[in-house]
């Protein structure tokens, strides 16, 4: 039995996340059944959204893995070996108990006080009080229209995205956004293509819905216009305004390509905006669904990174033959996010504090980025080099020294350090230790990499 504190001012879904993670860790073995959502929620007494994003979560890490119409099951925590040649396993350290660690550097994480908490508070008691808002129906299964609006006002001025908000399909957050694409693309594009390295959710959930992979290289401009050629996807998943986890740019020219190629096929590409808002170093670049004269361009994204990931907010913008298939399922008839957080998000974008808390934390984490780049480099010198910068939540540094990965990741447990090695969740030849930032203050970032320096030299061959 777990522990779920309803008056915490801890959310219950990771009160919840926390405790099966640690339990998976330390007692439980791969291909245990978990409980299904139905019966967690009964059990403990709460909504199944509660149950289901502590389950997204535990599935977006590793630590879970679906099987259709089974439910979900332990993982072996490994990017699937059909990628790449098989790696290393992990260090055969004890992990039979929670860790505490001193310093968690996670890749994706923004810190508690930058979420603005008062404003969202006020907007939130607002729509409560909103006597014209009907909690006694179902809201509408492509999300509420002020939102759709405020969304494709900000991706038409910001991020160069062509749509109209009817285009625009409000979901529960990353993993729900290719689910629901991939249940509307299984039947007319069976082969799915993902860039390698890259994002490990991507290629589980496709294969979830059946559908044959092609993992495609990924080059100094991003996915292999050459391999990609002569693949057979007829459905491909990249993110070309900031490569995962590379930090690759894919120029205007290969974009051009892939749209093109694309066309030819009768295909789709799934563009996954990944870390636009949060560049330092340039200018936001402008989407590649921008440049698609043809339709072809599926564009998702998220409030993960810029605002909270747990508000459990993402969106889709589906090409019009796509939007007619949706609107045509039975997934078009049920919201994906609760009606009071679409509502409370569509006054903070319409009241104009989504941009000013985009300024806001662009600046904060403008900040931390340079400081641990350059604790960085003043610390390991030229044991290191910098892989990527320039944007996001996390630096990606590499030796410039053969380096023991197995020990690092070992030393770094014990001495109280959460790191994160790109290819436990991208596969491929790609390795980097991905130095995460966003969810430390200044004070911890320097304290941290001083302690990281340690084990890092330790490491060193």
């Amino acid at each position: 039995m777990y522990s779920i504190t309803p008056n915490s001012s801890t959310p219950l879904h990771i009160q919840l996340y926390t405790q099966m993670r640690d339990d998976i860790v330390s007692r439980m073995k791969k291909g245990d059944k978990l409980p299904s959502i139905r019966s967690m929620a009964s059990l403990y007494n709460v909504s199944k959204t509660t149950i289901e994003s502590a389950y997204s979560q535990l599935y977006a890490e590793g630590y879970i893995e679906s099987r259709p119409k089974s439910g979900y099951f332990v993982s072996d925590l490994y990017f699937e070996e059909s990628i790449a040649n098989k790696e290393p396993p992990l260090s055969t350290y004890d992990a039979s108990k929670p860790k505490e660690y001193h310093f968690d550097f996670f890749p994706a994480a923004l810190h508690p006080d930058d979420f603005p908490l008062k404003i969202w508070k006020r907007l939130s008691a607002k729509v409560l009080r909103d006597d014209s808002i009907d909690f006694g129906s179902y809201p509408d299964g492509e999300g509420e229209m002020e939102l759709r609006v405020e969304i494709a006002k900000y991706l038409g001025q910001l991020r160069g995205v062509n749509c109209t908000p009817e285009q625009i399909v409000i979901t529960s957050g990353f993993i729900d956004s290719l689910k629901l694409i991939a249940s509307l693309t299984k039947q007319s594009c069976p082969t799915f293509g993902m860039e390698v390295p890259g994002y490990h959710i991507a290629h589980k959930v496709f294969r979830e819905y059946g559908f044959d992979v092609d993992y495609i290289d990924v080059d100094s401009q991003g996915m292999s216009i050459q391999k990609l050629s002569h693949s057979q996807a007829k459905i491909i998943y990249i993110t070309p305004s900031h490569q995962y986890p590379t930090g690759v740019t894919m120029p205007v020219a290969n974009r051009q390509k892939i749209i093109e190629i694309m066309h030819q096929r009768d295909g789709f590409i799934i563009e996954d905006d990944y870390d636009s808002e949060l560049k330092y170093d340039s200018r936001p670049i402008p989407s590649l669904q921008g440049l698609d004269r043809y339709d072809r361009v599926i564009y998702l994204g998220t409030f993960a990174k810029a605002l909270s990931p747990a508000l459990r907010v993402g969106y889709i913008l589906l090409p019009k033959q796509l939007l007619k298939r949706y609107q045509n399922s039975y997934e078009s008839h049920f919201a994906k996010a609760s009606l009071s957080t679409q509502k409370a998000l569509a006054l903070f974008m319409k009241e104009g504090h989504f941009q000013r808390h985009l300024r806001r934390i662009r600046a904060i984490n403008r900040r931390k980025h340079n400081l641990i780049r350059d604790t960085l480099k003043a610390t390991l010198k030229e044991s290191m080099h910098i892989a990527t910068e320039g944007g996001g939540l996390a630096i990606l540094i590499q030796p410039t020294r053969p380096l023991d990965w197995d020990k690092l990741k070992k030393l770094s447990q014990e001495a109280g350090l959460k790191i994160y090695l790109a290819k436990e969740r991208s596969g491929g030849d790609f390795e980097a230790v991905r130095m995460g930032f966003g969810g430390l203050t200044q004070e911890e970032i320097i304290k941290g990499v001083k302690e990281f320096a340690k084990v890092w030299f330790a490491s060193l061959l």
